[in-house]
C-alpha cells in the first residue's frame, strides 16, 4: 500500500486516538515535518511529550495525549498566505477566535499562526488543530 500523505495520516491517528479516549498513540512513519508539527502542537498545549523511536525503517513517534484535541486536520491544497490574511483563515478553519491554532510552514520553520504573527512572516498553511 502506498502512503500518499504521511502528515494527514499522522493527524488522523491522533484524532482517532483522542476520540476513543486513549492516553497515547504511535505514529508511523516518522519525518521531520511531522516532528515539527508535533512540536508546535506540544508548544500550544494540545499534546504532551513525544519521542522518536528508531525501528530500523523510517522510525515511529510515540505521542502522549492530553485529551484536549477536538479536531485536527491538514489543509489541502497548501495555501500560501500572508500576514494580513490570517484572520480570514482563522474564520474558515477554526470554530472561534483565539481557540485552536493554524500550523504553517514559513522561512523561519514550522510555526503556529500566533508565532508567525509575532515574527511578522507569512507562509503556507499545513494544518489546523483545536
Amino acid at each position: 500500500m502506498v502512503l500518499l500523505d504521511p502528515l494527514a495520516d499522522a493527524l488522523s491517528t491522533i484524532k482517532n486516538a483522542e476520540s476513543t479516549g486513549k492516553q497515547g498513540c504511535i505514529i508511523r512513519p516518522a519525518s521531520k515535518l511531522i516532528s515539527s508539527v508535533l512540536n508546535v502542537m506540544k508548544n500550544q498545549g494540545f499534546i504532551g511529550e513525544f519521542e522518536f523511536i528508531d525501528d530500523g525503517r523510517a522510525g515511529v513517534f510515540k505521542v502522549d495525549l492530553r485529551g484536549r484535541i477536538n479536531n485536527c486536520r491538514v489543509i489541502k491544497p497548501r495555501i500560501a498566505t500572508g500576514l494580513a490574511e490570517f484572520e480570514k483563515w482563522e474564520k474558515r478553519f477554526l470554530p472561534a477566535r483565539n481557540f485552536g491554532a493554524l500550523i504553517l510552514t514559513t522561512p523561519n520553520g514550522v510555526l503556529s499562526h500566533y508565532e508567525a504573527r509575532e515574527k511578522k512572516v507569512g507562509g503556507q498553511l499545513l494544518a489546523y488543530v483545536y
